[in-house]
């Protein structure tokens, strides 16, 4: 029998302890050990997108890497981006263009969408189209999703001229 094991990550700015089976994905263990039930799980293979985290600033899916592969790393979940208080420019944009309908996919979209962002926030509708492809939504569509993505690039560019100075 193997053991569980205690991790040490930092997750939404937080640095945390887990103690998860060596078998436990990264999915898994935000949402049964540390109760971010904004990951969802769809496919469970990596396809769907549902699950999708941010891992030191790079978009992930949370079914296919391991919690333990997470150890020292930084996690941002859905959870991570804004609170119902104060919601971030881009949660604010897809309630704007009504960009969801069921939610199951939009924690994976805003968490892909947040890390292609902040690291391109001058990405084209073309551009966009092309990282969003992977994160599978039957409710929507994809218009109201892009246009809120294209409103909140203007966020992203304003706190990279302020990082900049």
């Amino acid at each position: 029998m193997i053991s569980a094991r205690a991790l040490r990550l930092t997750v939404n700015g937080t640095q945390t302890t887990v103690t998860v089976e060596p078998r436990t994905t990264l999915a898994d263990a935000l949402r049964n050990e540390l109760r971010l039930t904004g990951t969802h799980l769809g496919c469970e293979h990596g396809v769907c997108g549902a699950c999708t985290v941010i891992v030191d600033g790079a978009a992930m899916r949370g079914c296919l890497m391991l919690a333990a592969q997470a150890e020292g790393r930084e996690v941002t979940t859905v959870e991570g981006l804004g609170s119902a208080a104060h919601l971030s420019a881009l949660q604010l944009a897809f309630r704007k263009h009504h960009a969801l309908q069921c939610g199951f996919c939009t924690a994976g979209i805003l968490t892909t969408a947040h890390a292609l962002l902040t690291d391109e926030p001058h990405a084209g509708e073309d551009r966009i189209r092309e990282v969003i492809s992977g994160n599978l939504c039957r409710c929507t569509g994809y218009l109201p999703i892009i246009a809120a993505i294209m409103e909140a690039r203007i966020a992203y560019s304003d706190v990279q001229c302020e990082a900049a100075q």
